[in-house]
């Protein structure tokens, strides 16, 4: 990393998160924050998926103070925590990852042929300027009328048996997404133009992260 710039550090284990930021020109250093997501509950999809956001960011913000302060005391550079989580809001129901490939079996013959919200919650922590910024992303998702052989096969893959909602758009499950209303990355689980506002509001612009890379 070039000397005095900023870095990303992203608190998820997804994947597809750190795609999308690639993608976007930011290599990130990823850091699982850890938190049990089954132990927090909330009255709304969109309220949950941030406090959950919050909890991520801010576990993994207090895990680089620590080892900076160990390591490199008053020499690191700038850096910025993000914390996601991704809820569907369905039928009434907030609807995180499947239980089991029974519960995602269960869920598709509910959801096929209608649609769903997915949130995307966002926390950044400025670590040591010690400022915050949060928001959240919402996208309306139609589902496919799905077959019960198609659903069958699906989660015989078992790759919605470790998302929300029980399906990706980007993998395999992007054949059983009809349309959707709203921004593409939330679904994937992360939305690129509110990061950008996200850095706005700590005081940095999306470009001074391109060409950023992080280390595992």
């Amino acid at each position: 990393m070039t000397e005095n710039r900023p870095r990303l550090v992203l608190g998820s284990a997804s994947p597809a998160r750190r795609t999308l930021l690639r993608s976007a020109g930011i290599d990130p250093e990823v850091i699982v924050s850890g938190v049990d997501e089954s132990a927090v509950e909330a009255v709304s999809a969109d309220t949950l998926c941030l406090v959950l956001a919050r909890l991520k960011a801010a576990a993994v913000a207090d895990r680089v103070r620590q080892t900076e302060a160990a390591t490199l005391p008053g020499t690191a550079p700038a850096t910025l925590v993000l914390g996601c989580d991704s809820v569907l809001a369905f039928d009434g129901e907030i609807l995180g990852k499947p239980d089991d490939a029974e519960d995602a079996v269960r869920r598709w013959q509910a959801m096929r042929g209608r649609s769903g919200t997915l949130y995307t919650g966002h926390s950044m922590v400025d670590v040591f300027g010690e400022r915050e910024a949060e928001g959240v992303a919402a996208t309306v998702v139609h589902f496919a009328d799905l077959s019960d052989e198609e659903i069958k096969a699906y989660v015989g893959t078992r790759e919605p048996l470790h998302v929300a909602g029980s399906f990706t758009i980007d993998g395999l499950g992007g054949a059983f997404v009809e349309r959707i209303e709203g921004d593409h990355g939330t679904v994937v689980g992360l939305s690129l133009p509110l990061l950008r506002r996200l850095f706005a509001q700590l005081g940095y612009s999306i470009t001074d992260f391109w060409g950023t890379t992080g280390s595992n």
